[in-house]
């Protein structure tokens, strides 16, 4: 897993680089844009951008759903992180991942406490599939509704347009990472199916929870 660190470190890094140091220039209409997004007042935004804001609000839940109940060789809670990564995207959530050491064999077995409701809820089958919904609901408005041209546009000259559109490929880049921690602690081996399908953005990582066995969790405190 040592592999896995680097490259989530190097993710990280190349995110940061990009967004202080290549990203197009701020817009003084972005707060603006951020609050209209954020309340629902989308009548003069384009719909890929409305796709691509509600999509990394899913991407969060999904993270979450992945690292919250389970604290198996950690050495510290996800829950910051993941609450984080709702407001800054992968800036807060990849250095949890960098340093989230993968389980040892000279690692305490963690204390059997039972699943709370809130562990169950994140690790629930049905969480996956409504956010497969959700984002499905999202990619549709952006495919029939959107202006491609324009997104391409901003892309290349609005500084929150493009670092967004990085954090979601961060995030997309990240999760067969953290897909093949979660099989390793369940000792299970991943098929090609599984390895590929996680690697298509978003959609791939929803369709794993969507499928996923809904197991017991060892310790609820994330």
């Amino acid at each position: 897993m040592v592999l896995n660190r680097l490259a989530l470190a190097c993710l990280w890094l190349a995110l940061v680089i990009f967004a202080f140091g290549f990203a197009p220039p701020s817009n003084p209409q972005t707060l603006v844009l951020i609050k209209s997004l954020s309340l629902g007042q989308w009548q003069d935004i384009n719909p890929v951008i409305i796709a691509l804001f509600n999509l990394m609000g899913i991407w969060p839940m999904t993270y979450a759903a992945m690292l919250l109940g389970d604290r198996q060789g950690r050495k510290f809670p996800a829950w910051p992180f993941v609450a984080g990564s709702f407001f800054l995207g992968a800036f807060a959530l990849l250095p949890y991942l960098v340093f989230w050491p993968p389980t040892a064999p000279t690692d305490p077995a963690p204390s059997n406490l039972g699943s709370s409701k809130l562990t169950k809820f994140w690790r629930s089958p049905w969480l996956g599939r409504v956010l497969f919904l959700l984002a499905i609901a999202c990619v549709s408005g952006a495919v029939f509704r959107g202006d491609w041209a324009d997104y391409g546009q901003q892309l290349q000259t609005n500084q929150f347009i493009a670092v967004m559109s990085s954090d979601f490929l961060c995030l997309t880049l990240a999760f067969p990472l953290v897909l093949a921690q979660e099989l390793k602690h369940q000792k299970a081996s991943p098929s090609l199916l599984l390895v590929l399908g996680s690697t298509v953005p978003l959609f791939g990582a929803l369709a794993y929870l969507s499928i996923r066995p809904n197991f017991v969790v060892k310790d609820q405190i994330s």
